[in-house]
């Protein structure tokens, strides 16, 4: 499973064999969710995150957008 971003206690990855829409999902101890990131920032699943915490992931994701897309394109063109 690849990070992208480890900040704030989260991380952001995806794994080696994803699918579309580019997507990433975080961590953070037990609790995990997953937010589509391409066309637009949109939470999906949620397994234990409370509101704040989610709106702090979206955050997170929607400043660094631009920079894990990228990395999905990249990773996976390599595969």
């Amino acid at each position: 499973m690849p990070t992208v971003l480890l900040l704030l206690g989260m991380r952001f990855s995806y794994w080696a064999r994803e699918h579309e829409p580019i997507h990433v999902h975080v961590q953070k101890g037990d609790a995990e969710a997953r937010f589509n990131i391409e066309p637009e920032v949109v939470l999906t699943e949620n397994k234990g995150f409370k509101p704040h915490e989610l709106a702090l992931a979206e955050e997170v994701i929607r400043d660094n957008r631009e920079f894990m897309v990228e990395h999905w394109k990249l990773f996976f063109k390599n595969k």
